[in-house]
């Protein structure tokens, strides 16, 4: 978009839009129904008017599968926007405050300069399009085709579009320039293996999705270090000390984990600092959001005029609304629990089993791929029945039912990923077999993992593609021998797949399966990590091909997903700092059956010893962690700075206000 540097007022600020971001797809008006011209309005050119109102640059475009409407706005479009929204956002005192146009020097511009960032353009884009509203004495009657309607008074048009079928879509575009700087930049550069343009990312495509990438790129750096030592155990004789190297390499690959999560806590911390996102006030604003009406009359400026007694009546229904969202929560994961026991348990020990008697190691890899694909779909039907549930729970706002979510779908991926390695090392106790069936669950859900994530976006571009093709051939208005093509840019986005995640979209976007796969990885390496030390070199050279592979679907075989707001990466945390205790239990599992020269396991030598090791590291994941703060010293330096700011800007307001209460009392 090109937008400028700071400026000192608000005629100065204003940023003129240089491309296109936000799509609306509307049917093709047949070429009769064009022609014609009636007394009733024609509701797409209705809506054109009406977005050229509210001072939106409009362009239409006729394509092969749909009609497009293209939207741009200059800056000055989209402040006035933000004022209208009471937009909050971060001023240079570290204060969010509602946005005022006329204010615009005083709040914090982005990393490229702009004044607002995507997600907030884009919801200005929404609050624009969708707030064209019927301010008439009287509904106004609309036509599309030979289809009439009524647009009634104080009713939104887009809305009203929608429900009639008219309008099919609401998408953002992607910034041909910007996309293609990052393509170059970033997706297909490969000098350096985990290097990326976290603030272009985080201006292109918002915060959740440059958290997640900021994430997957330290993970991988990190991954590099117990690499490395796997790789030792495995080349280099040790001699007489051989029988220490595992428990070795067991206590660094648990520090190792320990330390990257909070040093991660370091890295979000200075990201959204850096990215101005007042993370402090945005929990405010979700608890003001959950609290619903009842926050409204603590917030009352009245409060002095309230009675005592209404205090306690409120306490009450925080606590009762509190415990009964408990309650609910408990009930749906019992159900989730039982589920897992009654249908999954069986179907992972009669895979783990099959796997034991077939003797080929082809029809190995073909039995292990062909469960692969079959959990798939069990996983992802357990996925809706937990969107269902959850929409009967009490959760507290959007993201508590989103991290409701996250945990329920985790507990039955948790157990189709594992249950066969536990089934294999507690019962078969054959370290061989156990480092047969590490690899193949690794080496054949990563590849079948990229192949459906890449190939799959790909098939469904082709296969809309050809259809809106092949109809337009057969159209009784197409000009016979014309060839049909493609031939805008809109057009072809609009084909592309949305960046989705496999349970649905009501509560999570794509990013919901890119974080459980990398949730799986962690958990495997980590708790079979004595078993096999060498696995950690695989997931980090999959996790250097995931960084590029996941740019690239993003960038070229999606549409350009909506942003989303996020500060953390939220449940996905809790349940990587779940996985290492899990890890230091099943390792120390491992290292009481240690296996001798044969392969076979013994309970020989020493449990007392690895139950001293279990103790140490557990005091490792509690103790090492408060070692690390959790944000670096600028950051905590510049709250200071933005709180002494903000009190001595409320003081001066207060005495000033005092003083002109003093001179009226005169």
């Amino acid at each position: 978009m090109g937008e400028g540097g700071p400026a000192a007022g608000a005629g100065a600020a204003v940023e003129d839009a240089t491309g296109f971001e936000v799509g609306i797809v509307v049917p093709k008006l047949s070429r009769s129904a064009a022609a014609g011209c009636g007394e009733v309005e024609d509701c797409v050119a209705r809506l054109v008017r009406e977005l050229e109102d509210v001072g939106l640059l409009v362009e239409r475009v006729r394509g092969v599968p749909a009609e497009f409407i293209k939207l741009s706005a200059p800056m000055g479009t989209l402040g006035r926007a933000a004022s209208q929204m009471q937009m909050k956002k971060l001023t240079y005192i570290g204060m969010e405050l509602q946005f005022e146009w006329d204010q615009v020097a005083a709040f914090v511009r982005q990393p490229d300069g702009s004044l607002f960032s995507w997600r907030e353009r884009f919801a200005c884009f929404r609050h624009l399009i969708y707030g064209i509203v019927n301010k008439s004495n009287s509904d106004i009657l609309l036509k599309f085709d030979d289809k009439e309607f009524h647009w009634n008074q104080n009713e939104s048009l887009l809305t009203r579009l929608e429900d009639e079928g008219v309008v099919k879509l609401v998408f953002p575009l992607h910034d041909e320039v910007k996309r293609k700087k990052l393509l170059r930049n970033w997706a297909l550069n490969w000098l350096d293996f985990t290097w990326q343009p976290m603030d272009e990312i985080y201006s292109y495509f918002g915060t959740k999705i440059a958290i997640y990438f900021s994430f997957l790129g330290m993970y991988t750096r990190w991954l590099f270090f117990p690499a490395v030592f796997g790789l030792a155990t495995q080349l280099i004789d040790f001699g007489s000390l051989q029988w220490l190297v595992l428990p070795a390499f067991f206590i660094f690959v648990i520090s190792w984990a320990v330390f990257f999560l909070q040093f991660w806590k370091r890295k979000n911390s200075a990201l959204i600092a850096r990215w101005g996102i007042d993370y402090s006030f945005s929990e405010y604003k979700t608890l003001a959001n959950e609290l619903g009406p009842l926050s409204c009359s603590l917030a009352d400026d009245d409060v002095q005029e309230r009675k005592l007694g209404d205090v306690p009546d409120e306490k009450r229904i925080l606590q009762r609304n509190e415990w009964f969202g408990v309650l609910l929560r408990i009930r749906n994961n019992a159900i989730i629990v039982l589920a897992i026991i009654c249908l999954q348990l069986p179907f992972e020990l009669a895979y783990a089993h099959l796997y034991e008697i077939i003797e080929t190691e082809v029809l190995r890899y073909v039995l292990t791929a062909m469960y692969l694909v079959a959990i798939q779909y069990y996983t992802r039907i357990g996925g809706k029945v937990s969107v269902i549930l959850i929409k009967y729970e009490n959760n507290q706002g959007e993201q508590s039912s989103a991290d409701s979510l996250v945990y329920k779908v985790f507990g039955l991926y948790f157990m189709q990923s594992y249950i066969g390695l536990f089934y294999h090392a507690s019962l078969y106790r054959d370290i061989m077999t156990l480092r047969q069936v590490l690899i193949k669950r690794l080496i054949v859900s990563q590849v079948l993992e990229n192949l459906i994530e890449n190939s799959i976006p790909y098939l469904k571009y082709s296969y809309k593609k050809y259809r809106a093709v092949h109809k337009k051939k057969h159209e009784k208005e197409s000009p016979a021998g014309k060839s049909v093509r493609l031939s805008t840019r809109v057009e072809k986005e609009y084909l592309k797949p949305s960046y989705t995640a496999s349970i649905g979209e009501e509560l999570e976007d794509g990013l919901f399966d890119d974080f459980l796969e990398l949730t799986l990885q962690f958990g495997m390496i980590m708790m079979f990590a004595c078993a096999f030390p060498l696995i950690f070199c695989f997931a980090a050279l999959n996790n250097v091909t995931e960084i590029r592979a996941d740019a690239l679907k993003l960038l070229v075989m999606l549409k350009r997903p909506a942003p989303r707001a996020a500060a953390t990466i939220g449940a996905w945390l809790n349940i990587f700092q779940f996985l290492v205790v899990m890890a230091i239990c099943t390792n120390c599992l491992l290292l009481v059956c240690l296996y001798d020269v044969e392969g076979k396991w013994r309970i020989e030598p020493g449990l007392a010893a690895i139950l001293i090791i279990e103790h140490a590291l557990l005091l490792i994941k509690f103790g090492f962690s408060h070692f690390v703060p959790e944000e670096p010293a600028w950051v905590k330096a510049n709250r200071v700075r933005y709180v002494a700011q903000a009190q001595n800007v409320c003081s001066k307001q207060l005495l000033r206000s005092i003083s002109k209460l003093d001179t009226k009392w005169e």
